[in-house]
């Protein structure tokens, strides 16, 4: 699929920079103190957007730090994070990533996302399977709590959004998880459900750049995503639940909230 190729020739682009930058990019604050943005984070999306643009001028964009054109519903649709885990990347922690999704008429149909630390690449074509560096993932066949890792997140809310992680923490806990982990990147979050890392991940508050191309990736590796509430995930969704079938149902149960 040209656009698959298309998007990882401008994750690569992207990646390299967010290389070259890192320990030099200037850091600025956005609404708080911990919500922050660098110039990396501004000119890898630029050079993921233009690399786009030079092969399908018409597309449109759903984009975390430059000015959207394009809604869930688009005909082509580019749902962009040049930079996932900017808190890391500004403290020098080696753990971040570029997450790239093209979307057809709200359906995701391609999704790159690149772990430029290790250079590992998670690919996904819908009803072609999900790859890591070419070769075919899949995610775990665990059926416990107790034999299972899950991976979480923290939304910048620092109130009930917050409280409801702890408490669902808490709950897994209660239930004798494995191990829960908070990495920081939930794009990567989402690929190391898809490659067997983790064997779900649940946050309670994402925006579509976080998760559209994890959540092909995981599908396509054999896993469930939906929302908080159990709902199916769809790109305006705002909260994500997934991993190993007989797992994602233990977790939604455990950590399932409306609020």
């Amino acid at each position: 699929m040209k656009v698959l190729e298309v998007a990882k020739r401008a994750a690569d682009r992207a990646g390299k920079c967010l290389m070259d930058m890192a320990g030099k990019a200037e850091i600025h604050t956005k609404e708080t103190s911990y919500n922050l943005v660098t110039e990396a984070d501004l000119e890898a999306e630029r050079l993921i957007t233009e690399t786009i643009r030079e092969t399908f001028p018409d597309h449109t964009f759903l984009l975390e730090e430059g000015q959207s054109t394009g809604t869930a519903e688009a005909d082509h649709l580019w749902i962009v994070d040049p930079l996932d885990a900017t808190n890391n990347y500004a403290h020098g922690i080696p753990h971040f990533s570029v997450s790239i999704a093209y979307a057809e008429k709200g359906a995701i149909q391609a999704g790159v996302i690149l772990d430029p630390v290790r250079d590992e690449w998670f690919c996904a074509e819908r009803g072609k399977g999900a790859f890591m560096n070419d070769k075919p993932i899949h995610v775990t066949k665990s059926n416990s709590l107790e034999e299972s890792v899950v991976g979480t997140g923290f939304y910048y809310d620092r109130g009930k959004l917050m409280e409801a992680t702890l408490n669902s923490i808490h709950t897994l806990f209660k239930r004798n998880v494995r191990g829960i982990r908070r990495m920081g990147s939930a794009a990567i979050d989402l690929c190391w459900v898809a490659n067997g890392r983790f064997d779900a991940f649940f946050e309670y508050q994402l925006a579509p750049w976080d998760y559209s191309a994890g959540k092909l990736i995981i599908e396509e590796a054999g896993g469930k995503c939906t929302d908080r509430e159990g709902n199916l995930l769809e790109i305006e969704s705002r909260s994500v639940v997934v991993g190993n079938p007989a797992v994602h149902e233990l977790v939604l149960d455990a950590v399932r909230w409306t609020g």
